[in-house]
């Protein structure tokens, strides 16, 4: 098998995540403090936090919270961040984790105004800032697009949000282990990612990082905590993870971020820079195939394309029914950005690496889709 759909979850994982889930999983529960019983005695929440901190350019990891994922923290942040306004900006580019959150009400007298991208997804910073009023109070940033792999400029949106004391969120689900992310230096208030993609992670891990001095309300309240005699929380006395908290899988996300920084995250940007230049190369090179985006400015493991004569569905399920080859096909969750990119009606068919990808599955992909572009009428260019 081919797997190339590791913008939707990574395959497969580096095999000391696999080991630290089943260490976790046959370990007993952990103490009351959350060390001892797991990982060697370890705090693995701790340890987990520090080496996120770490990779994501975090300098006080304490003020990262771990949730389900990058959806459930999106949802807790919309709900409770204090905003100076009630505009919230957001970019063609989001996925629907933040785009029917706010649209849907959850942020309380929110008015959501989206920044338009071009037809391969970059946002212009300046048209940002040309829409920021004095009502505008958080802005939203999609750091990779989940369907082009456009890696916006998030230090530029930093300042312009720093200058015009508005919120700064920025969406790290595509970016985090795979491409460099510096958010303290980005000067992004608040932080989203999630554990199955680029992390190495199991599903249903993930977490938020926000700012100190970030006023957000919870809007869940439950068990576990400091201290477990207070009943009522005064104003900026919050705890953001009540409940039991899934150890077994933030081990395992510890496991991975741990190979990630081993191995080097700059490094494995690069690697996969090379695969999908390659990708970028040889799906150019055949007729009837249109890839969306633009290599050089793609700098992420993904990309979309489409071939002439097949819907995005249909050559999906050739590739996988036919030759044992996984992609994605749709509108991947963002469908504001498929106006830009003019495939709004059917979606395009995704294409994404991962540190583990070999050259010989992409070079082997290649050769699939020649065949398949051949049998619809195209061929060399």
């Amino acid at each position: 098998m081919i797997y190339l759909n590791n913008a939707a979850t990574t395959y497969p994982k580096p095999q000391c995540v696999a080991e630290a889930h089943a260490e976790a999983l046959c370990a007993p529960p952990a103490g009351q403090f959350r060390s001892g019983g797991q990982s060697g005695g370890r705090d693995v929440l701790a340890c987990c936090r520090k080496n996120l901190g770490k990779l994501l350019g975090i300098g006080n990891p304490e003020r990262i919270f771990f949730t389900s994922g990058a959806t459930d923290s999106l949802n807790q942040l919309f709900h409770g961040l204090e905003r100076k306004g009630r505009k919230v900006l957001v970019t063609q580019t989001e996925h629907n984790s933040v785009l029917r959150p706010l649209l849907n009400g959850i942020a309380a007298d929110a008015v959501t105004e989206t920044v338009p991208c071009d037809k391969n997804g970059w946002v212009s910073p300046e048209a940002f800032e040309e829409r920021i009023t004095a009502e505008t109070g958080l802005f939203v940033l999609n750091h990779c697009s989940n369907v082009t792999g456009m890696v916006q400029e998030a230090a530029r949106f930093g300042e312009i949000s720093k200058k015009h004391g508005v919120l700064f969120l920025l969406d790290a689900s595509q970016s985090a282990g795979c491409i460099p992310v510096d958010c303290d230096g980005w000067q992004a208030d608040a932080l989203v990612f999630t554990g199955h993609k680029g992390l190495f992670g199991p599903q249903g891990t993930g977490g938020f990082f926000l700012r100190d001095g970030v006023r957000m309300k919870p809007y869940r309240y439950g068990g576990t905590g400091k201290d477990g005699s207070r009943l009522v929380y005064g104003e900026g006395d919050f705890e953001y993870e009540v409940g039991t908290q899934n150890g077994h899988g933030i081990q395992a996300l510890n496991a991975g971020v741990e190979y990630i920084l081993e191995r080097g995250v700059e490094k494995i940007a690069e690697e996969e820079r090379l695969l999908m230049k390659r990708l970028y190369e040889g799906l150019t090179e055949m007729k009837g195939v249109t890839v969306y985006g633009e290599k050089e400015r793609n700098r992420g493991p993904v990309l979309s394309m489409n071939v002439a004569g097949l819907r995005p569905s249909e050559l999906a399920y050739i590739l996988q029914n036919g030759y044992e080859t996984v992609v994605r096909a749709g509108l991947h969750c963002a469908p504001l950005i498929h106006r830009a990119l003019g495939t709004e009606g059917y979606g395009t068919v995704r294409v994404s690496v991962s540190a583990l990808t070999e050259r010989q599955e992409v070079e082997n992909f290649l050769e699939i889709m020649g065949e398949i572009a051949a049998a619809a009428g195209g061929g060399k260019k």
